[in-house]
């Protein structure tokens, strides 16, 4: 699930911590990435398990409406089928992807007086109304509310400061776990191990990120080296820090990896820079990794696998 985006910028911001702690070892600042890395499959499970709350909230609403007194006609008409459906069956009575949130401690994360306000709000859009009044829904039908309703959570300010309440990494996160999420409604009826290809993977946590993290630490000095003579007026202690975080990390991926195209360690850090430094640090960037890249390709020091890795 993780891209090697999201993984960029958990290195960029453990290199952060170990430039600003010295006492910070690289050992422990390992423990930290990989912290990071498994807090984002918690993510996935959080938001996969509020929004299984949410979908089972609709027996509860049926349950309540039906036990008035006096029930209104719409109260005998509602129908728990966001709930009773295949689509919404296949997650909610999926054993192993229960005891893994289990595992993970993910109901207690949770608190039932938000899922109810959630749902209550939600009970209130048009979209839904359209699909309780509908009475031979399709399977598109269902997918279809299932998405609209995550799009309400992910778009709700107090679903979102929930969310970030648990993990603090949740703003750095968001886009990846809502892309990934809606794979998940997108594939419905879900698979016995669906959630199996959402856990991350050794070859961009490790292979990648593990690497790229102990290149850039323990080759600092050099990397900065290398990177001062195309600062030309700037003086290497004036540039931000993150800027040269970002730099120290290009540089050691252009050099490192033969499989990422040059073009793609240049925009990937660039885009990286838009949101994380300066309002400058784009053009900054872009520049400075420009004049890098063909100082490194003159001297033979960039070598890139396959046709057009390098241009």
């Amino acid at each position: 699930m993780l891209s090697r985006r999201n993984v960029r910028i958990k290195v960029m911001q453990i290199l952060y911590a170990l430039g600003r702690d010295k006492s910070l070892k690289l050992d422990e600042a390992l423990l930290r990435y990989r912290d990071k890395v498994d807090k984002s499959f918690e993510l996935y499970l959080l938001n996969m398990t509020y929004l299984l709350k949410l979908i089972g909230y609709a027996l509860q609403d049926a349950h309540i409406k039906k036990s008035k007194l006096r029930p209104s006609d719409e109260d005998k008409r509602f129908s728990a089928k966001l709930a009773e459906n295949p689509l919404s069956e296949s997650i909610l009575k999926n054993d192993e992807f229960n005891r893994l949130c289990k595992y993970y401690k993910m109901e207690e994360k949770i608190d039932e007086e938000n899922i109810r306000q959630l749902y209550t709000e939600f009970a209130k859009l048009p979209e839904y109304a359209a699909y309780l009044e509908k009475s031979d829904n399709t399977p598109q039908d269902h997918e279809e509310i299932l998405l609209e309703l995550y799009k309400f959570c992910a778009g709700h300010e107090n679903f979102n400061d929930l969310i970030e309440d648990q993990y603090t990494q949740w703003i750095d996160d968001k886009s990846l776990i809502v892309g990934a999420i809606k794979k998940t409604l997108k594939a419905l009826p879900a698979e016995k191990d669906f959630f199996e290809a959402y856990k991350p993977t050794g070859e961009t946590t490790v292979d990648y990120g593990e690497v790229l993290l102990k290149k850039v630490f323990l080759e600092d000095k050099e990397l900065l080296e290398v990177i001062e003579p195309t600062l030309k007026n700037w003086d290497a202690d004036r540039v931000a820090i993150i800027d040269m975080i970002l730099l120290k990390m290009a540089l050691s991926e252009l050099t490192t990896f033969p499989s990422i195209p040059t073009k793609v360690t240049l925009n990937e850090f660039v885009e990286i820079a838009k949101t994380y430094s300066t309002d400058k640090s784009k053009d900054f960037i872009n520049g400075i990794l420009d004049r890098l890249m063909k100082q490194l390709a003159n001297e033979g020091k960039i070598k890139k696998e396959g046709r057009g890795l390098q241009d």
